[in-house]
C-alpha cells in the first residue's frame, strides 16, 4: 500500500455534493481515505473571473501505480462531468495528485509533487491540516514551513 495526498475541489453545480461524490468514487476506484482535511472555500486562482472553490486535502492508501492513480483521478472527474475547456477554468471536480509516498516523478503528463501546491494557500491550508511535518522531496521544506512561506494572498474560509 501507498500513501497519497490528494486535493479535490470544484466550483460548479452543487460543490458540497460533488465532493462528497468523489470521496465515494475515490474509495472505490482508488483506495481507502484515511483522513480527510475540512472543507475550504476560496476565491479561484489563476482566472479570477468564476465562482469560488470548494477544495479538501484527502490521504488515500492505494496500490495503483502513480501512473494507474492519474488514470482513475481522469475517469472519476470525467464521471463528474468535469469539461477541460480552458486551463483552470470552471470545473465541477478537479483531483491533483499532491504527494505520493516520497516519490518525486516528472513525465510528459504527470509532475509529483503537484508543481504548484507550494504556491497555493487553498492547496496548503488543508494539506497543512493533515500532514503539517510532511517534507517537500524536492523542495526540502515542510508542508508548515511552505505556508508560511507562500506568497499566495488569496483568503481561505474554514466551511466545515
Amino acid at each position: 500500500m501507498n500513501t497519497t495526498h490528494l486535493l479535490i475541489g470544484g466550483n460548479l453545480g452543487d460543490r458540497f455534493l460533488n465532493l462528497q461524490k468523489a470521496k465515494e468514487l475515490i474509495v472505490k476506484k482508488i483506495g481507502n481515505i484515511s483522513e480527510e482535511s475540512s472543507i475550504y472555500e476560496t476565491a479561484a486562482w489563476g482566472l479570477k473571473e468564476q465562482p469560488d472553490f470548494l477544495n479538501q486535502a484527502l490521504q488515500v492508501s492505494t496500490d495503483l501505480s502513480p501512473q494507474g492513480l492519474l488514470a482513475e483521478i481522469h475517469l472519476i472527474e470525467e464521471t463528474l462531468e468535469r469539461k477541460r475547456l480552458q486551463k483552470w477554468g470552471t470545473r465541477t471536480m478537479d483531483i491533483d495528485i499532491l504527494f505520493y509516498e516520497h516519490q518525486i516523478i516528472n513525465t510528459f503528463n504527470l509532475v509529483i509533487p503537484h508543481p504548484f501546491l507550494h504556491k497555493r494557500r487553498f492547496t496548503l491550508v488543508p494539506l497543512c491540516e493533515l500532514i503539517p511535518d510532511f517534507v517537500h522531496p524536492v523542495l526540502q521544506k515542510t508542508v508548515e514551513g511552505l505556508l508560511l512561506e507562500c506568497e499566495d494572498e488569496l483568503e481561505v474560509i474554514l466551511c466545515k
